[in-house]
């Protein structure tokens, strides 16, 4: 048999057929990596599904005796390998060739890895799938979807959860329940109103343990220390202030915004706050000194929150600028600017063991990872509303307030939304003021804290009764994520 090298044909101008064939094979050769990924098929079923699609691409063109018959060889024997190479699929070229096997070299289009053939007669590498599709006559119509396969949805499954139930509803605000915040002991909590006082309320019986006053304006944003006996309050008298717990009053202020501070979070390694507010900064406090650290400036628009985590990205705002930024806490600069969502991003969520977050806005909620920031998915369905506030447990259970009093609970991993519940308001009040402010799991898990415009506090938890076969899992993958 004449070696690669001995068949010398001349130089041929390229024809528009020649080049669509190059063009078809380079958009094969760049998505072949997809075909490898999937479990090699059974052969015969392979056949028969081709025969079919075969025949619904040149049903009108031919008739059904003329059509192409593919083939599937499994030949391992070498001597045969010149002719068809083994695990290749080939159709027959134009009837007019003289030389079948020739034709089908010349007119092949690849469809394997994408590793360039070192000859002529390479096909592809051995030992692996490769398909090989001769070009047909010019009067005829190729196409690719007969031979492309079709890969089902790789969407995970969501988990099964139980459904949540209010339990218990606790009056005692005068104004709008605007924030919340766990003891690290999970022996009480506090929350922040409209009314200008903090109230302290014991988690196993929900009764009101202490008021504390001081601020002069509404208060935004709590958040407890787990190093020392403190708790820090914002609001929207421009004040951040440290309350010692074991005083019962505030020790220290933290002066320095222009404006309202709407949220504030506390580093979890080193004694730092942080806080956002009204002047599109996020400053960060040394607690001890009150001196202001760094003032992290870079959006456009009120920073309305903010976590911390102890690596990097040390610090993430979301802002009603839309945008997200990840900060270096060494220099105080920006590390990166996430601008997937289109409104304003008033509430995130750090995942408790997991190293990725989300974020709500009224267009959407998103999943990213870190400390990349890379965008890994939307939620599967919207809640066409403001979301003001969102919170994660460990057990992969996210729950998500609005303004309209709509709470959604979602699979973690799967984005899947499993329950809707809707706020019953005080009676007496309106049905606009169904609107949720805040939202924390305690530190276990397994209960779920909502503050309301109602000047409700309402406490939930997960319905024991409740069975897969009581609440079935009413899950579809999502359609429009299939290849790529």
């Amino acid at each position: 048999m004449p070696g690669p090298t001995q068949e010398m044909e001349p130089v041929e101008p390229q024809s528009v057929k020649k080049l669509s064939f190059k063009s078809l094979k380079r958009a094969l050769d760049l998505f072949s990596p997809i075909h490898d990924q999937l479990a090699p098929s059974d052969p015969e079923s392979k056949n028969i599904r081709l025969s079919h699609k075969i025949n619904a691409e040149y049903k009108g063109i031919k008739s059904s005796n003329e059509l192409p018959r593919p083939v599937i060889s499994t030949t391992t024997d070498r001597g045969n390998q010149s002719s068809v190479p083994s695990n290749v699929l080939a159709l027959p070229g134009p009837d007019d060739s003289r030389d079948s096997q020739k034709g089908a070299a010349q007119n092949a289009l690849v469809v394997g890895p994408s590793v360039q053939p070192k000859g002529p007669n390479d096909l592809g590498p051995q030992g692996k799938s490769t398909a090989v599709i001769s070009g047909l006559g010019s009067s005829e119509r190729f196409s690719t979807s007969a031979i492309m396969e079709r890969i089902p949805s790789k969407w995970p499954r969501p988990v099964w959860h139980p459904p949540w139930k209010n339990y218990r509803v606790i009056s005692g605000h005068l104004g709008w329940v605007r924030s919340i915040a766990f003891d690290p002991s999970n022996s009480w909590f506090c929350t922040g109103s409209a009314d200008r006082t903090i109230k302290i309320w014991d988690v196993g019986s929900g009764r009101l343990k202490l008021t504390l006053t001081g601020h002069i304006e509404q208060i935004r944003g709590l958040a407890v220390s787990q190093r020392h006996t403190y708790m820090f309050s914002a609001g929207d008298d421009k004040q951040v202030k440290c309350w010692d717990l074991e005083q019962n009053k505030a020790v220290r202020s933290y002066h320095g915004h222009l404006s309202g501070v709407y949220c504030l979070a506390l580093h979890p390694t080193i004694d730092l706050l942080l806080t956002g507010g009204r002047d599109s900064v996020c400053r960060v406090w040394d607690v001890r000194t009150k001196v202001q650290v760094f003032a992290l400036s870079g959006h456009d628009n009120t920073v309305c929150s903010v976590f911390t985590r102890p690596t990097d990205p040390q610090v993430v705002t979301g802002s009603h600028d839309t945008t997200i930024k990840f900060w270096d806490l060494r220099y105080g600069k920006t590390m990166l600017t996430l601008t997937h969502h289109k409104k304003s991003v008033r509430a995130m969520a750090l995942h408790p063991t997991e190293n990725c977050f989300a974020s709500a806005s009224a267009d959407n909620i998103k999943k990213f990872s870190l400390p990349k920031g890379e965008f890994l998915h939307n939620m599967l369905s919207q809640q066409k509303t403001i979301i003001n506030a969102m919170a994660i447990n460990e057990d992969g259970v996210m729950v998500t307030g609005g303004d309209n009093g709509s709470l959604w609970f979602w699979d973690w991993r799967s984005g899947h939304n499993f329950q809707q519940a809707q706020t019953i308001v005080q009676p007496g009040s309106l049905d606009s003021e169904a609107g949720i402010y805040a939202l924390s799991y305690d530190i276990t898990g397994s209960r779920l804290v909502s503050c309301e415009a109602d000047k409700t506090i309402k406490m939930w938890k997960e319905d024991e009764t409740a069975t897969p076969e009581t609440h079935p899992l009413n899950f579809k993958p999502p359609k429009d994520i299939r290849r790529f």
